[in-house]
């Protein structure tokens, strides 16, 4: 690994191994989603708790201030809607010289496994590999299922974790699921747990995302469950706590009930 790589590497994750990823592109395929209407306001009061942000350059150019700003993951995939026939149906929509020009950390795409798009999402992330590697740029490979969440289960998503590893994805973002040691144990390249759905209550996502971590993730790429949360500062705060202080899910739902914001 050249410097290059070293560097943005040690952008997103930090010293500890570990990170905290804040997804806000949703709209990519989503549009305006609640409480993301205007993303620079909603990040404002909880950036502080996130190591790296994962972005479309829409969102980056208009939203994102470039005189404090977090480390870049840039989402460079996308193609489709949720009002469309099939979600799986992407391909890579922004180029390195792009991604070079906006000074990210790092890019991010989906792969479908087991969809019938499937050969062409794993050849951009091939594709996107080599260019990137060319420039130092990590890759992150984002596990995506699409509408079919029966999938999310430990032998399919070590099948998706592994093939990406295997094409050269520097870090792997996927779904926790019960034996989540099997994903993890059977990954070469960290994996990041994702958020899934939204939750009615707090402490089953601090719980999903504890043992996500005793289990081997270095840490998440949540947001819904963040910044849709009626409290999103203390929703942050008290996931921070489990990810960079090794808080348990009981120590971080009383961090959460004791933040008043």
């Amino acid at each position: 690994m050249d410097w290059g790589m070293k560097n943005r590497m040690a952008q997103i994750i930090k010293p500890n191994g570990r990170c905290m990823f804040m997804p806000i592109d949703h709209g990519y395929f989503l549009g305006p989603t609640n409480n993301l209407e205007k993303p620079g306001e909603t990040i404002k009061p909880i950036i502080e708790y996130s190591d790296a942000l994962f972005v479309t350059r829409g969102v980056l150019r208009s939203a994102i201030n470039p005189d404090d700003s977090k480390p870049i993951i840039l989402r460079v995939s996308g193609g489709t809607s949720v009002v469309g026939g099939d979600l799986a149906n992407e391909g890579i929509t922004t180029s390195i010289k792009e991604a070079l020009r906006l000074n990210v950390a790092a890019v991010g795409l989906s792969v479908f496994i087991g969809s019938k798009y499937e050969r062409q999402t794993l050849l951009s992330l091939g594709k996107l590999v080599d260019e990137c590697e060319e420039y130092g740029i990590p890759v992150m490979a984002v596990t995506a299922v699409g509408k079919e969440l029966e999938k999310r289960d430990a032998r399919y998503l070590s099948l998706c974790c592994r093939i990406a590893a295997e094409l050269g994805a520097r870090v792997v973002k996927t779904y926790w699921c019960e034996e989540f040691e099997k994903v993890v144990d059977g990954c070469p390249v960290p994996v990041v747990v994702a958020g899934g759905p939204k939750f009615d209550t707090e402490l089953p996502v601090f719980e999903f995302v504890y043992d996500g971590i005793q289990k081997g993730a270095i840490g998440v790429n949540l947001g819904r469950n963040i910044w849709q949360h009626p409290r999103p500062v203390a929703m942050a705060k008290a996931l921070y706590s489990i990810i960079h202080k090794d808080a348990t899910p009981t120590e971080a739902n009383e961090i959460f009930n004791e933040t008043n914001e």
